[in-house]
Parts: structure tokens; C-alpha cells; sequence
């Protein structure tokens, strides 16, 4: 074309988890039957929505006729002020509804978040990322993401050190992200290491983002602590939704709430930015908004989420314990959300190792599919396409650590426990080829 069309950043633009997906639909045409443990999905895993939100939102659709309009820019009034009460009893910074913004799911918060940023500005990430983050803060940049390392070795916790040097050295970075609990390792934040993270952030006039949409699935040892209670004055921004909780990911409803936007005059002009950047788009899908209050204030919402933390933290166990006896991996345990990242030890992989595929179709597919991709890619696909069973590279992470994302999703315990053991099998068949 007479003009170069394709912006600087388009080659960051990865998602490994929906990516692999392509080569799992080609693997069923040829005949194999695939175990999806690469997205986070509750719904599509079978767990089944409770009859009495259903009802809740039924009877809204049926009543109420505004639920079929527009909302206003920033989301319903009525809805932001039940958020924004209930943050204020938890304590930390104070919010009102006028520092809550709606969006169409935590995808489009994370890219109107970096999108609208300076151009120099830069976020620093925890190393592996979730790519939603990675990909769009690089995007934003035109260059390769920035991270912190977490530690495997140490349940993933992060690497404060590294963390310190990183932003110290590189003057343009100018917000940390964390994701509490995280995704894709399950670890949840301690208070002791989010406090370290604002001082931080403090000492060098950052701002920081937390990504909270696992925020209510927490069943380790560790408490899950909001990021507005540590901030203690940093500006900040933190991420919600409904996708994972009720879980309800096709509502595409998720929020950003803003704290401490008074102590930074520079903070409070990019918040600015983002609602006026939502405003291009008229508002966000309002029927979610209409019921997130009347689901949230439901005394059985509790012991709702109570019960799924117990589902999560007995498969934690499960998966813990069958692949605590693969000497070649490092796999903490997880404590939040619903996934597990494994991890091959250095020298674990060497590029040539393969598993049995009786489908000669399949065999010849994959063989070509490998040429040039990263160890533990080559192992997810040979994973894949030996035993059906899909799970994401960590290198898909945007992780220069060589493993794997399983996901604590599949409701069958029989299933999920087979499923683990496999995995374990063939990783020590693997490593052993």
C-alpha cells in the first residue's frame, strides 16, 4: 500500500490460549478427541449457573424494559453506588460511583487501559503474564512487554528485587501491574509483598493496576487483600467483573474502580481519558448491571461462592499431589483462582523429545506444526495430539520459563483426576524419549 497500515505494535498482538485452539480444531476433523484445558471457562467445562441467579435475571429481563436500553457512559447509578458502598466497607481508600467505569468485560478495560496511555508510559508485569495484558500494554508501546519474574521455586511469589531494579532503571515505566490472585499460576499476593509493591511504586511516583477478577475464588493459606486496602495514598486502579464468579464470561461485563485520583493531578486526567474514551462507545451492556446488586446482596451469593472455592481447592490437591512426583517439573500449589502452571526444570527439554501418535494423519500434521516453536510448545503439541489433552505453553505467557497452564475446571473429579495422571505420565514419557 502507499502507506505502511499495520501499527508498530501489531506484532505483540499474541493469545496463546485461543491461538492453540486451531491446532486442536484441525487435531478433531482427523479424528481425535480433545480435553480443552486451555481457557477459563467454567461454563463451557459444564459447571452449571445456580437456578436462583437464573431466576434473578429472568425476572429482570421480564419486568424491567430499561434493562433493554442504553446505560448511561460510566454504567447505572444505582449499581455504582451499591459497588461503591460495598468497597467502602472493607476499608482502605474510599471511592464514590463517580470513580467506577463500566466496560464490556475486562478485555476492553485492559485495552482502553493501555491503549490510552502516553505512548513513552510504560506497565510493568509479572513474567508469566496473562496475555490479555501483555499483548495490549506491548501493543500500546510497539514494543516487547516489560515484566518482573515470579519465582516457581518459591510458590510464585514475585521477585521484589527484580521488580525494584527494573522500574528503577528504566525511567519510562510508569504503572505496575499485578494480578491478584493470578493467572496462570493460582498465586495470591500476600499482604506483606502488595505493601513492598506500593512502597515501590511510591518511592518512584508510579501508579498501580491490579487485576482482581479472581478476587472471590481464593481457597489457599494466603488472604486475598484488595489493592485498596494497601495503597495508603498511591494511586491506583483495580479491575473487576462477573465473568469468573458467578461465572457468567458471556455477560462481557467487568468494571474499573480508581483510587486516590485526588493525590495526582496527572493520575486524575488519565482517568478522565478512559471515561471519555468509553463515551465514544455510548456505554456498556446494561442488563449485568442490572442484576450485579440484586446476585451480590443475595444472602445464598456467599455460601454460593464458598462452595466453588471448595470444588477449586480440592482439585488444587488433587493435581498437587499427582505431579509433586514428577521430578522434572516444579508445580506449586495453587491458592486462587482456577488454574495450575507447571513448570520443566532446566535441562528438562531438549528440543527432540516426542511422544507415541497412532494416527499416522496426525502424526505427519504435527510434525510439521513443530519446526521452529519452543520446547514446551513442541510438547504441548505432542501432548495434544498423543492424548487429546490441551493446555497452554507458559512460553505463550509471554514467560521465558518452559511449562505449562492447566485449568482446576473439569467438574468430574474421576475425569480431573485421570486427566492429571496423564499429564504426569506423559511428561515423565516425555522427558525420558
Amino acid at each position: 500500500m502507499r502507506a505502511n497500515i499495520v501499527h508498530p505494535g501489531a506484532d505483540e498482538l499474541t493469545y496463546e490460549i485461543r491461538e492453540i485452539v486451531e491446532v486442536g480444531k484441525d487435531l478433531e476433523r482427523m479424528g481425535t478427541t480433545i480435553l480443552w484445558e486451555n481457557i477459563g471457562d467454567p461454563v463451557a467445562k459444564g459447571e452449571k449457573i445456580p437456578a436462583w441467579i437464573k431466576e434473578i435475571i429472568a425476572t429482570t429481563i421480564a419486568e424491567d424494559d430499561k434493562s433493554f436500553a442504553y446505560s448511561p457512559t460510566k454504567g447505572l447509578l444505582e449499581t455504582r453506588e451499591f459497588l461503591a458502598d460495598m468497597r467502602n466497607k472493607e476499608g482502605g481508600a474510599t471511592i464514590t460511583p463517580e470513580d467506577i467505569l463500566f466496560f464490556n468485560g475486562l478485555g476492553d478495560a485492559i485495552s482502553k487501559v493501555y491503549t490510552y496511555l502516553n505512548k513513552t508510559a510504560r506497565v510493568i508485569g509479572p513474567n508469566p503474564a496473562y496475555p490479555t495484558h501483555s499483548s495490549a500494554e506491548g501493543a500500546h508501546a510497539g514494543s516487547h512487554h516489560l515484566t518482573y519474574r515470579l519465582n516457581p521455586h518459591r510458590n510464585w511469589l514475585p521477585d521484589l528485587e527484580d521488580l525494584r531494579n527494573k522500574v528503577k532503571y528504566n525511567p519510562n515505566v510508569a504503572g505496575i501491574l499485578i494480578i491478584n490472585p493470578d493467572n496462570p499460576t493460582g498465586m495470591v499476593y500476600p499482604e506483606k509483598v502488595l505493601r513492598e509493591i506500593v512502597a515501590i511504586a511510591r518511592e518512584f511516583d508510579l501508579f498501580i493496576i491490579s487485576d482482581e477478577i479472581y478476587a472471590n475464588i481464593v481457597y489457599g493459606e494466603e488472604k486475598m487483600v484488595p489493592l485498596s486496602q494497601v495503597l495508603d495514598g498511591v494511586p491506583g486502579i483495580a479491575m473487576k467483573g462477573l465473568s469468573k464468579e458467578i461465572p457468567w464470561p458471556g455477560a462481557r461485563s467487568g468494571w474499573v474502580e480508581f483510587y486516590n485520583k485526588e493525590k495526582d493531578p496527572v493520575f486524575a486526567r488519565y482517568a478522565k481519558s478512559l471515561v471519555d474514551a468509553k463515551m465514544l462507545e455510548v456505554c456498556s451492556t446494561t442488563l449485568p448491571q442490572k442484576v450485579l446488586p440484586k446476585v451480590f446482596s443475595d444472602k445464598r451469593y456467599g455460601e454460593h461462592l464458598k462452595a466453588r472455592a471448595g470444588e477449586y481447592k480440592k482439585r488444587a490437591e488433587i493435581a498437587y499431589n499427582i505431579f509433586r512426583s514428577v521430578s522434572s517439573v516444579v508445580a506449586p500449589k495453587p491458592g486462587g483462582a482456577f488454574y495450575m502452571s507447571v513448570v520443566f526444570e532446566d535441562g528438562a527439554l531438549n528440543g527432540h523429545q516426542t511422544l507415541p501418535i497412532e494416527n499416522a494423519e496426525v502424526k505427519k500434521f504435527i510434525e510439521q506444526k513443530i519446526a521452529g516453536v519452543s520446547p514446551d510448545k513442541r510438547f504441548a503439541y505432542y501432548l495434544m495430539a498423543s492424548t487429546g489433552i490441551c493446555v497452554v505453553p507458559l512460553s505463550g505467557f509471554n514467560s521465558d520459563l518452559h511449562g505449562f497452564r492447566v485449568t482446576l475446571l473439569e467438574p468430574d473429579e474421576d475425569k480431573f483426576r485421570q486427566t492429571m495422571q496423564t499429564l504426569a505420565d506423559k511428561i515423565g514419557e516425555y522427558v525420558r524419549s
